[in-house]
């Protein structure tokens, strides 16, 4: 149980908000399935209205910009009011499925939303707009461990940690190929605000702290050698994206942001996964 696997350190959330009659730690089979179908509702739904609400808030831009005038809106395959609708149900089905989940995740889930759908508007006033994306998905592991056991523990605070300097990181990587283009249509970001040379070292800086928070919570969690073996893998896979971007030379940066860090995620995952069958 969660209960045993990371007994220190919780405070009961269940508690402050006056929901405390049931035990919200999953002990069978069956819950396990029915809390893994609503997360993964939850991750689908929010990734979807976020992704849907930037597409329909940047348009204009995106029309404007060479390499995003392939979307779907600025090319007529989908309407800017049908993106929209897609983006409000998106988010009516992410609070239903937190009301089956428990309390705390329904309670919680309008401020998710905020944090997902308003990075959109971010780049319109602060070069802080990766750190924003980074905050919006690095709720994810608070999330769900919410989700399962209704209980704030300091470990999924530190996997949140890992995430946001981790995408941070690489989607200032990214936001390198617009460069030019943000500043000269007044749009914010850290490669606009500092250049390319100097985003590279903050993108840098953002992933060692995001190698730090994955070394800590692998302390905190007392994992096992399954567990390193991931964060070798990790830690490998941002820095190959740093060797094969620079300042002068963009042409791998979508491999980088796409390849590295697909590789980085997925392998990171299946090694805690097996760690946690293997050691618990």
């Amino acid at each position: 149980m969660l209960s045993e696997l990371f007994g220190v350190g919780q405070w009961n959330l269940n508690n402050t908000v006056g929901w405390t009659a049931e035990n919200y730690y999953v002990v069978n089979a069956e819950e396990i399935w029915q809390k893994l179908f609503l997360v993964l509702i939850c991750m689908i739904t929010a990734r979807s209205a976020a992704m849907a609400f930037n597409r329909y808030l940047d348009r204009k831009w995106d029309a404007l910009n060479p390499r995003t005038a392939i979307r779907e809106i600025p090319k007529g395959i989908i309407t800017p009011k049908n993106a929209l609708l897609f983006t409000i149900a998106s988010c009516v089905l992410f609070i239903t499925a937190t009301f089956f989940i428990n309390r705390i995740c329904f309670y919680l889930s309008p401020v998710a939303l905020a944090v997902v759908l308003g990075y959109s508007y971010t780049k319109r006033f602060t070069p802080l707009c990766h750190l924003v994306l980074g905050l919006g998905l690095s709720l994810a592991p608070i999330g769900a461990y919410l989700a399962v056991t209704g209980v704030f523990h300091w470990l999924p605070i530190l996997f949140s940690l890992v995430v946001i300097f981790w995408v941070s990181g690489f989607d200032i990587i990214y936001a390198l190929q617009d460069e030019e283009f943000d500043r000269s249509n007044q749009l914010y970001s850290i490669p606009a605000w500092l250049g390319k040379a100097k985003a590279l070292r903050v993108s840098e800086i953002l992933h060692l702290f995001s190698a730090a928070a994955v070394v800590a919570a692998g302390r905190l969690g007392g994992f096992g050698w399954l567990y390193w073996m991931g964060v070798l893998v990790f830690g490998g896979m941002l820095l190959y994206q740093h060797s094969i971007v620079k300042p002068n030379d963009l042409r791998r940066v979508n491999l980088a942001f796409m390849t590295a860090n697909g590789i980085a995620s997925v392998v990171f995952a299946a090694f805690v996964i097996a760690d946690l069958f293997v050691t618990f």
